[in-house]
């Protein structure tokens, strides 16, 4: 045997071991990290995860399988129990102790499915209503499956333990912790508290139900006039470059829920000053809603718990609170967890998209997100500057007073799916949504598709 050959039959063997090692560890994560303890009669480990990888080079072959039979029963029984993962003394199995090995987005070349992707922690029943007209008696029975109304809104560091953490770890962000590591993000969440109250109750002298009104930034609203019909709601919901000074006419003045990131917060700043925006809402008693889109989400939650500078990131050496205006408040501060937000996806907007080699990128709107929180907390809910059949008559945004701006698409948000969405849940009743036919609005405007969202 020459020099040259016996190195590469020693190159060929280091290979073949190291290939005999990796597929043992693949092998080892799956034994590993397949069961689950619940409670309630669900048991993760009866969830059995029937995974098919999509890697860089091709698929598997067949399409993805979420349930296997023998777990579907119990996944469709799970949504009206809690699979909260339980503590150590739970007699349900072993709490796995150490967080996951890490999965990678790049090793999927679209949305992976797993077993238990459609199921979802639970709270107690929610609040009983007396509310004749509430949403929640509604009788369309498409809307009856798919809505879940005790679906955990929040995360706080009581509800989430290792086991928690290894079940939300094999889905991407905002949905979970894919790719991320344990400390990094947990150094965060240990601080955030349990929510003390509801996000809203009904009013003292109301009729018993809870009237909300969602307010988006479409230019739909310009020239409106639907202002005061908006601030006549019991509570409003805003989000993003919520800029209501100046056009109160058209969109009203009063906050009671601002939906948020990380990055809409800081960067509404930016890019809307000019057409009048100075700092989020900042009305007496208002509550904030955190819904942690990426690692700088959690970043800047643990410099706003702690009232102090961002310590590493994009947005390392900021202040958060003083984005607050004053009105920050440990007990009106909630963060969305990250079960309410993949049950919005998988159970309402589904975007075909997520099949793209850019799925990782592809969620809902913050908007979206807004509309189902109103869902899940008001009896009622109304909808408006939100997308309509006949956007392009309009501007991108309500406050472009001089200029009109066409409607941007990006790729990160399937804007159609929501548009088509919202018009269905109205037709159906379980919205009001705004929609404006108006003759002398703007003429019809081309869409932009732009690659990613400033």
């Amino acid at each position: 045997m020459t020099v040259q050959t016996s190195r590469i039959f020693s190159l060929l063997l280091v290979v073949s071991v190291s290939s005999v090692i990796f597929i043992l560890s693949q092998e080892e994560l799956l034994k590993s990290w397949t069961t689950f303890p619940g409670k309630n009669g669900l048991r993760w480990e009866s969830v059995s995860f029937d995974i098919k990888v999509w890697g860089k080079k091709g698929e598997t072959s067949g399409a993805p399988s979420v349930f296997t039979e023998a777990s579907k029963a119990k996944i469709v029984d799970s949504t009206k129990i809690n699979p909260v993962t339980e503590p150590k003394s739970s007699t349900h199995g072993a709490v796995t102790e150490t967080p996951m090995p890490l999965l990678y987005k790049t090793n999927f070349t679209k949305l992976p499915q797993w077993n238990f992707d459609d199921v979802y922690n639970q709270d107690a029943p929610p609040r009983l209503t007396t509310c004749a007209q509430s949403l929640r008696n509604s009788q369309d029975e498409k809307f009856k499956k798919a809505f879940l109304p005790n679906i955990r809104l929040f995360l706080h560091k009581d509800n989430i333990n290792m086991s928690e953490w290894n079940r939300l770890s094999h889905f991407n962000n905002p949905f979970g912790f894919m790719e991320y590591k344990y400390d990094d993000v947990m150094a965060s969440v240990k601080l955030i508290p349990k929510p003390k109250e509801p996000l809203l109750l009904p009013k003292p002298a109301g009729d018993g139900c809870v009237h909300c009104a969602v307010v988006g930034t479409a230019g739909i609203l310009n020239g409106s006039k639907m202002g005061a019909e908006i601030d006549a709601h019991d509570y409003v919901f805003r989000m993003n470059a919520a800029v209501t000074e100046g056009f109160e006419e058209d969109v009203g003045n009063r906050t009671s829920v601002y939906v948020h990131t990380a990055h809409s917060i800081t960067s509404s700043l930016y890019f809307y000053r000019k057409y009048g925006y100075k700092s989020a809402p900042y009305n007496e008693g208002i509550k904030y809603v955190m819904i942690p889109e990426g690692m700088r989400d959690f970043q800047w939650l643990e410099g706003l718990l702690k009232g102090q500078q961002v310590s590493s990131g994009q947005f390392q050496k900021e202040r958060p609170r003083t984005y607050y205006s004053g009105q920050y408040n440990e007990s009106r501060f909630y963060v969305l967890h990250q079960d309410f937000l993949r049950y919005v996806r998988n159970r309402f907007l589904k975007s075909s998209n997520l099949n793209a080699t850019f799925w990782p990128i592809v969620r809902p709107t913050n908007g979206a997100f807004t509309l189902f929180l109103a869902l899940h907390t008001c009896d009622t809910v109304d909808a408006y500057g939100f997308m309509t059949d006949e956007y392009n008559k309009y501007s991108n945004y309500y406050f472009e007073k001089y200029v009109k701006n066409k409607v941007i698409f990006y790729v990160n948000h399937d804007y159609v799916l929501e548009k088509n969405t919202w018009k269905n849940l109205h037709d159906r009743k379980i919205i009001k949504l705004y929609q404006r036919t108006d003759p002398a609005a703007n003429r019809k405007r081309k869409t932009e598709v732009t690659l990613t969202h400033p």
